[in-house]
């Protein structure tokens, strides 16, 4: 069963510049520098992203919907998965060298990176599914009503005590506002490949 969350009911990680709601959805306006990011390459520990995070139950999935429409190197948005300060999944578009880019950053202590082009979606409303279930977390995304696209499957402790929802990020820039359209709850994926 499918389920809208009110903005209302989720607790930022660290305050935006600015948010509203309204019949249109929610609208974040990062800090200049917000990050999130754990040593690896850059050397360096940023945690400063805005991530608006619920519980997020075993054998569910949260969906988070935005427009796309980035300007600047890294600004970013999409869904946030926190079991706590060294454990996390990003996962989204981010505007990179020039160019709109799906991946994903899964942070275990330390943080790895995943980037594949997605020519033709800024402007559009991009879809970000994260989907619990077992000791897994599937990341998948879609723009507009085209198929789902894998994203990534991270490791993910059935146990623990995880929360998730939309984060944006405006690492070289001040002024990146982000229009969130929804934020829903909704069934576990039924497996991995669509038709296996």
């Amino acid at each position: 069963m499918t389920r809208s969350i009110p903005w209302t009911r989720g607790t930022w990680t660290n305050e935006p510049a600015n948010v509203t709601t309204d019949d249109a959805g929610l609208h974040v306006t990062a800090r200049e520098g917000s990050d999130a990011w754990r040593t690896t390459s850059y050397g360096f520990v940023h945690a400063s992203e805005h991530a608006l995070l619920a519980t997020l139950e075993p054998e569910s999935a949260v969906e988070v919907q935005f427009r796309l429409d980035f300007t600047d190197q890294f600004d970013q948005a999409g869904i946030f998965v926190k079991v706590n300060d060294e454990l996390w999944i990003k996962a989204g578009v981010e505007l990179s060298d020039g160019e709109e880019s799906l991946g994903a950053v899964v942070t275990q202590g330390t943080s790895d990176w995943s980037l594949s082009p997605v020519p033709g979606w800024a402007g559009r409303l991009v879809t970000i599914r994260a989907s619990r279930s077992g000791n897994a977390l599937t990341v998948r995304a879609r723009v507009a009503d085209e198929p789902w696209r894998l994203v990534r499957v991270a490791p993910l402790d059935a146990d623990a005590a995880v929360s998730a929802g939309p984060f944006c990020c405006a690492p070289s820039r001040a002024g990146l506002t982000v229009n969130f359209t929804f934020w829903r709850i909704t069934p576990a994926d039924a497996g991995l490949h669509p038709d296996a």
